[in-house]
């Protein structure tokens, strides 16, 4: 897939941000904001060109005895463009989430300008507002590309394929070719695509009342059938199709090798309302539901394990992340969980938002930290160090970006209301 290297032609990057000016400790003690939006462009400057101290003092990183930050042990985080699993759970953990959250960078500017989008801001680099669709260092926009008439809600990258595929809530699926930018095809489906993931050489597409299966290598295509409603969210795992439906059923299909089909294998009832979130991480399948509720099933046995209540409303999003299990909800919280010594999961931190939360997706970025990815109701995105949730930056778009998937790389790709925008962390300026 030629979506990384210099060789790309439509992945072409839209321009950096200049350098700041050295910190100067003669300055009004006031934070220059043109800096805080890195376009300052004069120079002496007569503000501060750095963040003032927290009033409460420094917060120091928990440390490993050696000096550096804690971070997580093992290498087993996302390492390429499926990262919907994780190791298995284990007590053997160290709490350091939220150590760091003090250290949250405070921007008074986190508005886009609307005259700079209509292309038209007489303020220029005065402009008190951002003339970005992001804030932070370390990214950067490659491409905007457009073309549904609603909002995405999935996007797929399937394994050996140099194609990338959307879905929206206006009824298609849309191809993109990964070399040029340009739409391949348009798949008119007569429903709202609720949820969409590749795995291998097969597309899986969520749509009211049916999964729809395409094999982009013999492009064979299948209609599985039993979903009551809409699918809002797949995930496969153990060689098991899962689909999450309205009805509050996951519908469970085993792909048979010799009839080249998916025949039902089993459904999962618990939730009394729609499941809208699945993920799999250590041999267990883990759904959350409309009903505010997480429930804990066995891969080997199909059977509900645990079922977790401490969110107070409708649990958007799960991820895996090596030994915790991350998930968010529109009750504007993140709760990190872990497993005790009898196996049940326990919040071992909550991190709370001003907004709603969406969805959840992770990574590394350009030095291997990682990374959480975080989608609001505001229509942002917003990016966190990990474990302390200290803040890296913002993504921000027009309308509810509802669709995050990680790319080789370093490419991401958001998708909202206005097409799919693709992203990629920087390579770290050497220090001198």
């Amino acid at each position: 897939m030629d979506l990384d290297g210099g060789n790309r032609r439509f992945f072409n990057r839209l321009g950096g941000t200049s350098a700041a000016p050295p910190p100067d400790s003669s300055k009004n003690q006031k934070v220059c904001y043109h800096w805080r939006a890195g376009k300052c462009s004069r120079f002496p400057c007569p503000f501060l060109h750095r963040e003032l101290p927290h009033p409460s003092g420094p917060t120091s990183a928990a440390s490993n005895g050696s000096g550096a930050p804690k971070r997580f042990s093992g290498d087993s985080g996302f390492s390429g463009p499926t990262p919907r699993r994780g190791p298995n759970f284990n007590n053997n953990h160290n709490n350091n989430w939220g150590r760091m959250g003090a250290n949250k960078v405070v921007r008074k500017t986190e508005k886009v300008c609307n005259y700079w989008v209509q292309g038209n801001c007489s303020y220029g680099d005065r402009c008190k507002f951002l003339h970005s669709w992001s804030l932070g260092e370390g990214f950067t926009l490659l491409n905007h590309l457009d073309g549904h008439q609603k909002v995405v809600t999935g996007i797929a990258l399937p394994a050996g394929m140099d194609k990338l595929y959307t879905g929206s809530k206006d009824e298609t699926v849309r191809a993109w070719d990964t070399n040029t930018g340009q739409c391949m095809g348009v798949l008119n489906l007569g429903g709202e695509v609720g949820c969409m993931i590749s795995e291998g050489p097969w597309l899986f597409v969520g749509i009211p009342n049916v999964v729809k299966a395409w094999n982009t290598q013999t492009n064979q295509e299948l209609s599985l059938s039993g979903p009551v409603g809409q699918v809002y969210t797949m995930v496969v795992g153990n060689d098991w199709l899962f689909a999450g439906t309205q009805d509050g059923t996951i519908l469970v299909w085993k792909f048979n090798a010799v009839t080249h089909s998916f025949e039902p294998a089993a459904s999962l009832k618990g939730h009394t309302l729609a499941v809208v979130s699945l993920v799999v991480g250590a041999n267990r399948l883990y759904s959350g539901s409309m009903d505010h509720s997480i429930k804990a099933w066995s891969l080997e046995t199909l059977q509900c394990l645990q079922t977790l209540t401490e969110h107070t409303s409708v649990v958007m999003s799960l991820l895996c992340w090596e030994q915790f299990l991350l998930s968010c909800s529109l009750d504007q919280t993140i709760k990190v969980w872990v497993a005790t010594e009898n196996g049940n999961l326990e919040v071992a931190y909550t991190h709370n938002e001003e907004h709603g939360l969406l969805n959840l997706q992770g990574m590394h970025d350009s030095e291997s930290k990682p990374v959480l990815l975080c989608a609001c109701n505001d229509s942002s995105v917003r990016l966190y160090d990990l474990p302390s949730f200290s803040e890296k930056g913002k993504i921000f778009a027009k309308q509810e970006i509802r669709a995050i998937e990680v790319g080789p790389g370093g490419l991401f790709f958001t998708g909202d209301g206005t097409g799919f925008r693709v992203w990629k962390w920087t390579e770290p300026v050497p220090k001198p």
